[in-house]
C-alpha cells in the first residue's frame, strides 16, 4: 500500500480530495464526516473508502485504529467502510 502525504490537499473540497484519490484508483482513508454521505460517494464510484469514527482525537488512536483495520483494507476495494473502536461496517458496491 503506497501512502500519499505530500499532495497538498489539506483543506481542500471533498470533491478535489475523492478526484486525487480515484485518479490513482487509491483508497481514501478520513475522518472527515462529509464523506459519510453514501449517496455522494457510493460504493462502486471509487476506489474504496474507509471512515474512521474516533471517541479519542489524537495521532495514537488514529495509529491504533489502522493498525486494527490494516489488513482487512485490500477485501474493501470499491466499499464504503466505517469503522469504529467497536466494529466496522461494509457496504458493497
Amino acid at each position: 500500500m503506497k501512502i500519499k502525504l505530500d499532495e497538498n490537499l489539506s483543506g481542500r473540497p471533498d470533491a478535489d480530495i475523492l478526484k486525487a484519490a480515484c485518479g490513482g484508483k487509491r483508497f481514501l482513508i478520513t475522518q472527515d464526516l462529509d464523506f459519510s454521505d453514501t449517496r455522494r460517494f457510493a460504493p462502486g464510484t471509487h476506489a474504496g473508502l474507509l471512515l474512521l469514527r474516533l471517541r479519542e482525537p489524537g495521532s495514537l488512536a488514529l495509529a491504533a485504529a489502522m493498525a486494527s483495520v490494516a489488513g482487512d483494507i485490500d477485501g474493501w476495494q470499491g466499499c464504503f467502510v466505517v469503522a469504529t473502536e467497536n466494529k466496522v461496517r461494509v457496504k458493497r458496491p
